[in-house]
């Protein structure tokens, strides 16, 4: 990104400049002149105008203004000042995907802003606040944040997310799902003691330390549509199920579909276990 700043002198004119930043990080700075007076100033800003335009460059329009036209920008005694900046197309890309995936049944501003925020850089809750304030959003209070995520337990945020994730998957594949997978895998803790679901189990990479179970429910193209979480002691064979169940596939299908797990012959489901309707890949099929 290159913008223009004037900047005083020593000697008591204006400096303008060409500045040339990459993220936050100043990369170059073109120095166009010093001017003595609201004129000078005002031909050199010109100079430095036609430097950042190049041959061929487009003008990307965000005004209400036809397509092509530069924006006007009002010259004021001291230069221009900027007030803050937005990265407005961004934002309204992300919450235009959260619309589009049903998400905004939720009803809950706050708990959108943090989502979208950790999708442009995952982070602390704390930290969140700086993402929101970079993107140039209205950013709420730390406190209002932590209260947000007391909703998403108290209101069940998850299973409603899920149903919306179900319900998007299903359209997209023209009302029927063909075939489902689930995978489970860990999520451990530098925790000396256990907790009610933090708990010491089978570890794959053979840790002693807490850990719980995380089960993840997609489509046949990898769009999530359930997870859940279990105590770190549970046998993996005994999450599919509730998983599956909780999806409540049976009920958007109105018919058969296909489960699918890596190594599922270990699970050792059966027709009856998952219930009507739902069928366990088997042979050349499981994944």
């Amino acid at each position: 990104m290159s913008f223009i700043r004037d900047v005083p002198t020593a000697s008591g004119a204006r400096a303008v400049q060409i500045v040339h930043k990459q993220g936050r990080a100043v990369v170059g700075i073109d120095h166009i002149g010093s001017a003595h007076d609201d004129a000078e100033l005002a031909a050199l800003r010109r100079v430095a105008a036609e430097r950042l335009h190049h041959p061929g460059q487009g003008v990307l329009n965000l005004d209400d203004g036809a397509v092509g036209e530069v924006p006007v920008v009002e010259e004021v005694r001291g230069g221009v000042r900027m007030v803050g900046s937005r990265s407005q197309i961004l934002w309204d890309v992300l919450e235009q995907g959260h619309r589009d995936l049903g998400f905004d049944r939720l009803g809950d501003e706050v708990f959108a802003q943090v989502a979208l925020a950790r999708i442009v850089e995952p982070t602390s809750k704390a930290d969140t606040i700086r993402v929101l304030e970079d993107l140039g959003v209205r950013v709420p209070a730390l406190r209002t944040v932590f209260n947000a995520l007391g909703r998403c337990r108290k209101r069940d945020y998850r299973a409603q997310v899920s149903a919306a994730c179900l319900q998007h998957a299903t359209k997209a594949a023209g009302g029927r799902l063909g075939l489902i997978m689930y995978d489970c895998t860990t999520l451990w803790f530098e925790a000396e003691h256990e907790a009610a679901l933090r708990k010491v189990g089978m570890s794959k990479e053979r840790r002693v330390d807490p850990q719980i179970l995380v089960g993840l429910l997609v489509d046949a193209g990898g769009f999530p549509l359930a997870i859940h979480c279990f105590e770190g002691n549970k046998a993996e064979t005994k999450t599919l199920i509730p998983v599956v169940r909780a999806c409540q596939i049976r009920r958007v299908n109105g018919g058969r579909f296909s489960v699918g797990q890596v190594g599922v012959h270990a699970f050792g489901v059966g027709h009856g276990e998952l219930g009507e309707g739902l069928l366990p890949v088997r042979g050349d099929l499981a994944l």
